[in-house]
């Protein structure tokens, strides 16, 4: 058999992927064999024009299995993919919730869920507690009630649960952990841990907080799934995050860590990836003859500001001389949120909880979109403590300017955009600051 030219097999290690965005839209990627999730993450950010926060994930997605699951950073996109079938396809999607386990371990574990092979006296400390997940010579453990799907039936059987790194155990025996009352569920090497996405009635699940292990060489044979629903969405996010933590242990801390130390390493004058919006714009000086493009950041940011507040004074004066009311439909300030990534125009609120849930649900993960129920006001949807909120932001109007609020007029605004810098700052009324925009890309 002819061998190979280096040439030949490096053209042979090239694969053909494709991505799909929130909208439908799709983009096909050519990658070497070996480039990982964070690595296509990074060339779509690029392709895309988009900002590059570190949040951005492939999700690889099973509609016939009705299954999901964000890819680790780490992962080759082209072994995930050879896995997968041909029904299934990886999405482009933000998802903060990645890493917020190594800032806030404490709201990922809760204490009565975590136990130690050998039992410690007192709380432990949040570095001691994700040290333990890590070290691979500790023995953390998650216990807790799960249900289980019986194979082949609707029905579900609760059970007590042990994770470690070993596997997934249930004990046949009430809450016991003795060996003999022990029976293996799932090993952790060989499978990942899914969320079903498909809701509570085809399963007939007892709740809506449902995982699944899916062994990775099973593409279709739903009877190789382990079904399982936690009590609420704490106990489900707390066993999912101890899978990965268990499975992956020191390379996800160094994924973590990667973003962190490149930034370190920036030269100071980088200038940022910008926005789509902010990226089909220049900034321009037309104070002498001809025009000239600012190539200097801080002059080009230090003449935005300066025309920000031209255009206030001018708009203010306007209304002053009777031109027309805010409150006309052409007026800038019902309508320049609509450039926003954090604004989703007339979606309805299932679809608002649909995207925060996929992207996170971390406090201050939020959106904004068309009330439904009044065609002059607005909805803040946001997270916090893994719960979603809708707050009202009505319109009012003062000496004939439109102002906009959410606190019954206490803190007005003449735009949308003032009100969102307003409460990233300031957390108000707010059970917590504004902080990561629910936001989608088009590929």
């Amino acid at each position: 058999m002819p061998s190979c030219s280096p040439d030949c097999c490096l053209f042979q290690a090239v694969e053909i992927v494709k991505v799909w965005s929130e909208d439908g839209a799709g983009k096909v990627v050519e990658i070497p064999a070996d480039m990982t999730a964070r690595d296509v993450c990074q060339l779509l950010v690029y392709k895309s024009h988009c900002l590059d926060d570190n949040a951005w994930t492939l999700v690889e997605h099973h509609p016939g299995l009705g299954l999901e699951r964000c890819l680790e950073d780490h992962e080759l996109v082209v072994q995930v993919q050879a896995s997968m079938s041909s029904d299934s396809k990886f999405l482009f999607r933000k998802n903060y919730a990645k890493y917020e386990f190594f800032r806030n371990p404490l709201n990922f574990f809760p204490e009565q869920m975590v136990a130690w092979c050998q039992e410690s006296d007192g709380s432990i400390p949040p570095s001691q507690l994700l040290q333990n997940f890590l070290n691979s010579s500790s023995c953390p453990e998650i216990q807790g009630y799960l249900y289980l799907k019986e194979p082949g039936r609707k029905s579900w059987k609760k059970l007590y649960m042990f994770l470690r790194r070993s596997g997934l155990y249930f004990s046949t025996k009430g809450t016991s952990k003795e060996p003999r009352h022990l029976q293996l569920l799932s090993d952790l090497e060989d499978s990942n841990i899914f969320t079903i996405i498909t809701g509570r009635k085809p399963h007939n699940a007892p709740t809506d907080y449902q995982l699944c292990i899916k062994p990775s060489k099973v593409t279709s044979d739903c009877k190789e799934l382990k079904m399982l629903c936690a009590e609420d969405e704490q106990s489900r996010t707390c066993w999912m995050t101890a899978f990965r933590l268990l499975k992956y242990g020191i390379i996800l801390y160094q994924s973590y860590n990667i973003p962190h130390q490149r930034k370190s390493n920036l030269p100071p004058f980088t200038a940022p990836v910008r926005s789509v919006s902010e990226n089909s714009l220049v900034a321009m000086d037309f104070s002498g003859r001809t025009g000239r493009v600012i190539d200097n950041p801080v002059e080009a940011q230090s003449a935005a500001v300066e025309e920000g507040q031209t255009w206030r004074k001018r708009s203010q004066r306007m209304n002053v001389l009777g031109s027309p009311s805010p409150l006309h439909p052409s007026s800038l300030s019902t309508v320049i949120h609509r450039t926003q990534v954090w604004f989703h125009g007339r979606i309805m609120r299932e679809e608002a909880h649909k995207m925060i849930i996929q992207q996170g649900q971390v406090d201050g993960l939020f959106l904004l979109r068309d009330s439904q129920s009044n065609p002059k006001a607005f909805v803040l949807t946001l997270c916090h403590h893994q719960k979603i909120k809708h707050f009202q932001i009505l319109p009012c109007e003062e000496d004939g300017q439109v102002f906009f609020s959410l606190d019954d007029g206490t803190t007005k605004f003449t735009d949308l955009i003032h009100l969102v810098e307003f409460y990233q700052l300031n957390r108000g009324v707010l059970p917590c600051k504004l902080k990561h925009p629910c936001t989608t890309v088009a590929l």
